[in-house]
């Protein structure tokens, strides 16, 4: 994916991986300046993509937040907070977005589990990143999950080699192996639109800006 999509970098693993070399060098070069990273709060890679591409966006994945806010609650009351955490990503603008986590909110502090509506208002700007980009890519960088079957292979192929003699071979074991399961990657849908976002188009709840003062509300 990063070497067809390079504006859009979806993060999952890396774990472990010293922050200075977040990405392998000779991956580099493949890529233009990122716009939007995608990940699931791991600080190492994000620290790490951020000194790479300091410009880039950060959304973090929704998958992974609704489940860490369904863990802090009895499991009598997960199934109808589900209903109501699934409506915030999927809000048609970031303000209903936000008046949806308002309401979940009221509802947790009404059934005494404020502080798990609080969860949601850390890194809350992270978390709807994804309004600032074009509409038809919403559903590819709410979450990280597409990219985690992928390294379900890395992980077969590198535990079957058990060990490898040089970082490097490592290193390009792993590469290899998500080049291959690169090719039954879901395509993006209104690919056409990377352009816009590779020049910095504005996008206001998924809509292209188109006066300046949209611009700088957005900004």
């Amino acid at each position: 994916m990063m070497r067809h999509s390079p504006l859009i970098i979806r993060s999952m693993a890396c774990r472990g991986a010293p922050r200075r070399h977040p990405i392998p060098s000779f991956v580099i070069p493949r890529l233009a300046a990122a716009k939007l990273v995608i990940g699931d709060g791991h600080l190492g890679i994000g620290g790490a993509l951020a000194a790479v591409f300091p410009e880039a966006k950060e959304q973090r994945c929704w998958n992974h937040r609704l489940l860490n806010v369904l863990d802090k609650l009895p499991l009598k009351r997960q199934a109808e907070a589900r209903s109501l955490l699934t409506k915030i990503p999927y809000a048609e603008t970031r303000e209903d977005a936000e008046r949806q986590k308002r309401a979940f909110q009221a509802w947790c502090t009404k059934r005494g589990h404020a502080e798990v509506g609080g969860a949601l208002d850390r890194d809350w700007e992270r978390m709807v990143a994804f309004y600032q980009f074009p509409r038809e890519h919403w559903k590819h960088l709410r979450t990280s999950n597409p990219v985690e079957s992928p390294f379900a292979a890395v992980r077969m192929r590198t535990a079957a080699a058990k060990r490898f003699k040089k970082v490097e071979n490592a290193t390009a074991v792993i590469w290899k192996t998500l080049l291959l399961a690169e090719k039954t990657f879901r395509r993006l849908d209104a690919p056409e639109l990377l352009r816009d976002v590779a020049n910095g188009v504005v996008y206001i709840n998924g809509v292209r800006a188109v006066n300046p003062r949209e611009t700088s509300i957005a900004a």
